[in-house]
């Protein structure tokens, strides 16, 4: 008897719309986040995996300037570039959508007035960041010095990466600004802040319940920030962002509130578009505030502190569960996150992925020459998830071709290769030995073991486990030797019946990392329509704008976490190869390419 369907917020980080993306992005928020979801969905959970592009703030204004174009021109036409990439990695978004939207601006605002109503937010005057030659603020990610606690060298103005304190810009010893290297004017300024120390004990409990379930490094960071929580400004002095909900406030030209407020509401803001899109507009309320619900958010380690810390104390605060009290804003009670996984950072040859040195391949450029699975594979089996990792074109090469192409493109190839020569269809598996029932076994016990690993985000783990199934087919392939059977077709038959099913099964476990290749196999062994779901992208309009979303209807699809068995008398279709083989020439060129 199978267990109730679940509801699960699936939430990757919104990647900033300054610029096309590169595969170390991807490796932290997206592929990750994907791979946990087509997982869920596979187990029959209801999932709702939201996010899009964050594009207010003065990196996009920054930006703009050097382009020559105004921000929302700026970030339209990457948004678009996003949207395509992210389509093209097979991110299986239920909406990707953007925060410059009217929905967006109305939840924001939503959120800062419950939490103002509350106490939680208060202004005060404070000292700015100024550029001399051009007048405007400068972020605080923008701002590098030395910081005054630990005396790391190259701290930003909102955070240390050394000790992982939180920082202002004033309070940097020998701050320079990173756009030009200028000293910045500091100026008092009136801003709202948050007020991040009333939420000290509550999301001390909170963090400490999650002991033994999120990853170490997470947690770990998380609760040593605790220890010194400062208010935070959630405004700027720009003329880009969401305007401030109040009165004397909102029609200010150059107040804006701060991208990192408005940008981790965008979860929220996201889930209330998707469901008026399916027009049900209640619908977001199963995710957001059904007890049983469980949300799992998936970024880079460089934005834990603003969704263990500044979006749950957020929450709590709209809430009204801080040191404050309070009581709930209009659209009721919100959940907290259940699990935030973080990903290391990835690297490109021994060197930090850097577009301006070239150090760098774009997700589009990766898409152009190499197969989408390819890459999935490399970040499943050889990603950031527990420690910086450096991507190499040799170790691409040599995984693509010693594992994909000659492991599991051999073993699909030449098992439903010999079957359809032979038999044209699934054979019968008649007298099976234990040999037979062994390596069945192997497959049918490997669901709960990959799943174990799936369930808590440990993606190597779980392919390798799944990968196990696939070695595990060509060594008995290897024992049996069908090929050198003459004259018993019945055991010919049964070989090629318990090889074939151990591809389905393989097929099935390996879903979420590889779902193009799944469906071709799926297609294969004689499967007909979708195997598992694939994103689309439909073009939608607000006022006189029209823009891309990500979305998509993964109901149809056939994928299912279990054992199935396949049916004899299944016509098979002639295999196609799964994975081009890739000429060692690749990593000359590609290193030429990045200059070394």
């Amino acid at each position: 008897m199978s267990s109730p369907s679940r509801h699960i917020l699936t939430a990757p980080a919104w990647p900033y719309a300054n610029g096309p993306r590169h595969i170390g992005h991807v490796s932290g928020f997206a592929l990750p986040c994907d791979m946990f979801s087509r997982y869920q969905r596979m187990l029959g959970n209801q999932v709702l995996m939201v996010s899009g592009t964050d594009e207010h703030g003065t990196p996009i204004q920054v930006q703009a300037d050097k382009e020559g174009v105004t921000a929302r021109e700026l970030a339209d036409r990457y948004n678009r570039v996003i949207v395509e990439d992210l389509h093209g990695l097979g991110m299986s978004y239920d909406l990707f959508t953007r925060t410059s939207t009217e929905n967006h601006y109305a939840v924001v605002q939503e959120i800062f007035k419950g939490l103002y109503d509350n106490g939680y937010i208060f202004p005060e005057t404070t000292m700015g960041a100024i550029s001399p030659s051009t007048g405007r603020t400068l972020p605080d990610r923008y701002i590098e010095g030395t910081c005054p606690r630990c005396g790391y060298d190259g701290a930003r103005g909102d955070q240390c990466d050394n000790c992982g304190n939180q920082l202002d810009p004033i309070d940097l010893i020998n701050p320079v600004s990173k756009i030009n290297g200028e000293t910045p004017n500091f100026v008092e300024t009136e801003h709202f802040m948050l007020d991040l120390p009333a939420f000290t004990e509550v999301l001390g409990r909170w963090l400490r319940g999650k002991e033994g379930d999120w990853r170490p490094n997470v947690l770990r960071f998380s609760l040593n920030l605790l220890e010194d929580l400062q208010p935070r400004a959630i405004s700027r002095d720009l003329d880009w962002g969401v305007p401030i909900p109040l009165d004397g406030w909102r029609d200010q030209p150059n107040k804006r509130l701060y991208v990192w407020f408005d940008a981790v509401v965008g979860y929220f803001s996201a889930s209330v578009e998707w469901a008026r899109r399916t027009g049900d507009p209640e619908r977001w309320r199963e995710w957001w505030q059904n007890p049983e619900a469980l949300a799992y958010y998936f970024m880079g380690k460089d934005n834990i502190v603003f969704h263990t810390e500044i979006w749950p104390a957020m929450l709590l605060g709209y809430n009204g569960e801080g040191a404050k009290d309070g009581t709930p804003g209009s659209l009721g009670r919100l959940n907290l996150p259940d699990e935030v996984v973080s990903s290391e950072f990835l690297t490109m040859e021994g060197k930090k992925f850097s577009s301006s040195r070239q150090v760098v391949i774009y997700v589009k450029d990766f898409l152009d020459r190499y197969d989408v699975d390819a890459l999935r594979y490399y970040i499943a089996v050889a990603g950031p998830e527990n420690q910086d990792t450096d991507f190499t074109w040799q170790q691409f090469v040599d995984r693509n071709n010693g594992e994909l192409v000659a492991q599991w493109g051999n073993l699909v190839n030449r098992s439903v290769s010999m079957a359809a020569k032979e038999f044209e269809t699934i054979p019968e598996a008649k007298d099976l030995t234990e040999a037979d029932h062994a390596v069945l076994e192997f497959g049918r016990a490997a669901f709960a073991k990959v799943g174990a690993e799936l369930n808590r985000s440990r993606f190597k783990n779980a392919i390798t486990e799944a990968f196990e199934v696939v070695r595990e087919a060509n060594r008995y392939l290897a024992e049996q030797e069908p090929w050198k059977i003459k004259d018993d077709p019945v055991r010919k038959g049964t070989i090629l019946h318990v090889a074939l099913q151990s591809v389905w099964d393989a097929k099935t476990l390996l879903t979420p990392f590889l779902p193009n290749s799944s469906q071709k196999v799926f297609e294969m062994l004689g499967g007909q329509g979708v195997w598992s779901g694939m994103p689309r992208i439909d073009e939608v309009s607000e006022g006189e704008r029209t823009y891309p979303v990500i979305t998509g209807d993964y109901t149809t699809a056939q994928a299912r976490w279990e054992h199935q068995p396949i049916t004899a008398g299944t016509p098979l279709q002639r295999p196609v190869p799964l994975f081009p083989k890739l000429d060692q020439s690749v990593v000359e060129e590609e290193l030429a390419r990045l200059g070394a």
